[in-house]
């Protein structure tokens, strides 16, 4: 039976690619930690969250490489044994080649009555699986008994707990190195990898813990982050209480244009996301097919029905900043409603169509958010889906360098970049059931209200993503299958409300 285990809001937010991690360890070596006992402390994180996560477990099997984290492996096995628990060790990799460290650490194991089994096939019964076969220098996909003890792992029943890593993920981009171990639990120690958060990543690893492991904290003063973990407890900052006496001007006027025939649900929906997020006022300016019906059930949108692009002037007049793309379309109508934004000096949001119309020009603004799935990623840079998704934050670098602004990449791990100095940044929050038709349309309403509100270009897209993945999170409490965007829109209040917000 599982335990349920500590939020990831308390995980550290300094994120690190895997050579910045091996400095890391090789530091604190030089610093006087040896190496045989940052790896006792891995090993002891280990067994310590398998037995708090898995408390009734006793067949533990435990799958081992030759490298440091099979050294870890080694120690877990050792704990497990001397606390009762049945622990097997299955060896893959030359021992022979095993570091000073880990074959320490193996012939602690041994010396207790321990054993190395060959892997043949895994045990018909296992409460819990430790995989320790790979670290994070894995770099070419797994092959040969590699590979094929990963897919035997992943067809069992039984949990696992990766050690540092699932082996067969990449630890700097979050992609599947041909295949990689599907972890209930990671835990991973000294620093968080990047890749661990973005990609396959958060599919790949379950639920992610950390092991600091006792390094001192002069020892990360020499590495810069590569990204920054962000969530909503920390972005909830960024809102400010509303004063007693404001009013609805204090908090802007957002121009949603968007919703060709048969596409309102688009517009609505980020209408109402903006309404949601706190804007004072928004605007819909959408076909006059269904300019009439749009508001229904929602009379606080103030809908425009536009035939011709300059009926957009009075609107971007009153306008503080202009969210375009939500079922915008890529007929002459959308065409040139796209065309007249682009003209005007105010901050925008570009979202689908928007965005797939951008990809023909080669148009550059520093005061916009640009939010593309992978698809449009792909369609912006002219590649393919795989390929953009490949190295997700090489594809947010390039997106940033080619169209200016502030570039907020969707999908499992979103991922933002803007003009600041500040490192890419990695929401950790979110899930599957976000993944539904409209759900980007809301985040596109909720960046433009916090836009109207003052905030700074990347701290609003970076607080909206946060605050649009804790509400996904709110509303998956009643299942993540057939949640539906609107359900985020019914969340965002009490979640933009729970955390210091509130005067």
């Amino acid at each position: 039976m599982s335990r349920p285990l500590p939020p990831s809001d308390q995980l550290p937010y300094a994120l690190y690619t895997a050579e910045q991690v091996r400095a890391l360890d090789r530091a604190a070596i030089a610093c006087g930690i040896p190496g045989t006992e940052l790896m006792e402390r891995a090993g002891q994180a280990a067994y310590g969250l398998l037995r708090e996560r898995w408390p009734e477990a006793r067949q533990i099997t435990l799958l081992c490489g030759a490298g440091n984290n099979g050294g870890d492996g080694y120690v877990l096995a050792r704990l497990a044994r001397s606390d009762g628990l049945n622990a097997r060790v299955l060896q893959l990799g030359d021992v022979e080649r095993l570091g000073p460290d880990a074959r320490t650490k193996l012939e602690a194991w041994l010396a207790m009555g321990g054993a190395l089994e060959p892997f043949r096939e895994l045990p018909r019964r296992s409460d819990v699986i430790v995989d320790a076969l790979l670290g994070i220098g894995l770099e070419r996909p797994l092959e040969g008994d590699w590979a094929r003890l990963v897919q035997a792992a992943n067809a069992q029943r039984a949990p696992v707990l990766a050690v540092d890593i699932p082996t067969g993920l990449h630890a700097d981009t979050g992609r599947v190195l041909g295949v990689a171990i599907r972890a209930s639990a990671t835990i991973s120690f000294i620093g968080l990898k990047q890749g661990l958060f973005t990609g396959a990543g958060p599919d790949r690893c379950g639920d992610i813990h950390f092991g600091g492991l006792a390094v001192p904290a002069v020892i990360y003063a020499g590495e810069i982050l590569s990204a920054r973990r962000l969530d909503w407890k920390k972005a909830s900052g960024l809102v400010e209480p509303r004063r007693r006496d404001a009013h609805k001007g204090d908090f802007g006027h957002v121009l949603v244009v968007g919703g060709a025939p048969g596409f309102s649900g688009a517009a609505r929906l980020a209408g109402e996301g903006a309404l949601r997020a706190g804007a004072g006022l928004v605007s819909v300016a959408t076909h006059p097919a269904h300019a009439t019906h749009l508001n229904a059930g929602r009379p606080e949108l103030m809908v425009r029905g536009l035939t011709d692009p300059e009926d957009l002037s009075p609107l971007l007049a009153r306008a503080t900043v202009v969210a375009i793309g939500p079922g915008l379309g890529r007929d002459p109508w959308g065409l040139c409603l796209l065309e007249r934004v682009l003209t005007e000096d105010k901050p925008l949001v570009l979202d689908a169509d928007a965005l797939n119309c951008l990809a023909q020009t080669r148009i550059r603004r520093e005061d916009w958010v640009l939010t593309p799935h992978p698809g449009e990623a792909a369609r912006l840079l002219g590649c393919t889906t795989a390929e953009a998704q490949a190295d997700r934050f090489a594809t947010l670098r390039q997106l940033r360098g080619r169209y200016g602004g502030t570039v907020v990449l969707k999908g499992a791990g979103t991922l933002i970049l803007g003009p600041s100095h500040r490192p890419p940044g990695v929401c950790s929050q979110g899930n599957p059931g976000m993944a539904s038709g409209g759900s980007g349309d809301v985040l596109t309403g909720i960046i433009a209200a916090l836009l109207a509100q003052g905030l700074a270009v990347e701290d609003a897209a970076e607080a909206a993503v946060c605050l649009h993945a804790a509400a996904g999170d709110a509303a998956a409490g009643d299942g993540e299958q057939g949640m539906l965007a609107s359900d985020l829109i019914t969340a965002l209040r009490p979640t933009l409300n729970a955390l210091g917000v509130r005067p």
